[in-house]
């Protein structure tokens, strides 16, 4: 993928297929490195597929027989000298404390590193599909931090689905000013 704003969406559209109804993504940011995790409460993973699932020909699809997405998502990582770890635990053995947790490290001045792309849409796009489930995304950087956590937007919003128009809008229009006070103190 040319962007790593394309994995997240891909693997967090995997956590909505897995049933989660609360999903963090947290990008770590250092002049060196950036750190993105994805965290859900899914159904989780049995531990011999989490084995497998960077194979390419392990996937839970039923319209192909290929999963892609944490397979770039690894290789993306470790062309740059990084790493992906995947943590899950399936439901089955963990009625209580079950999902997800993808870590992937990059080395951001490697000549591989694949830029972050607009997180922004990715973002706003989850939201307007998925807009029942509880997003918390956070994006910490030297200069600064970019937040947007759904519980408090529902708390202010009441009733107001976030996939209405005009609440996308806000939240695009928030996240592009938060993004543009980091930029304004930044070397990034």
């Amino acid at each position: 993928m040319k962007e790593l704003s394309l994995n997240i969406l891909d693997i967090t559209m995997n956590s909505v297929k897995a049933g989660a109804d609360k999903i963090n993504i947290s990008l770590f940011e250092t002049e060196e490195t950036l750190q993105i995790e994805i965290k859900d409460n899914g159904c989780g993973m049995k531990e011999d597929f989490v084995k497998n699932v960077t194979d390419p020909f392990t996937t839970t699809r039923t319209t192909r027989k290929v999963g892609l997405g944490i397979p770039f998502f690894k290789l993306a990582a470790e062309q740059t000298g990084g790493s992906l770890n995947i943590v899950s635990k399936h439901e089955s053995d963990f009625p209580d404390l079950h999902g997800t947790v993808i870590t992937a490290l990059f080395y951001k001045n490697h000549f591989d590193f694949t830029p972050l792309g607009d997180i922004i849409s990715t973002l706003v796009t989850l939201l307007q599909g998925a807009p029942e489930i509880e997003w918390l995304f956070v994006h910490k950087t030297p200069a600064g931090e970019v937040l947007l956590d759904t519980a408090e937007l529902r708390s202010v919003l009441g009733d107001i689905p976030l996939n209405t128009p005009d609440v996308l809008l806000w939240i695009r229009e928030s996240l592009e000013e938060q993004y543009g006070e980091i930029k304004a103190g930044s070397s990034l």
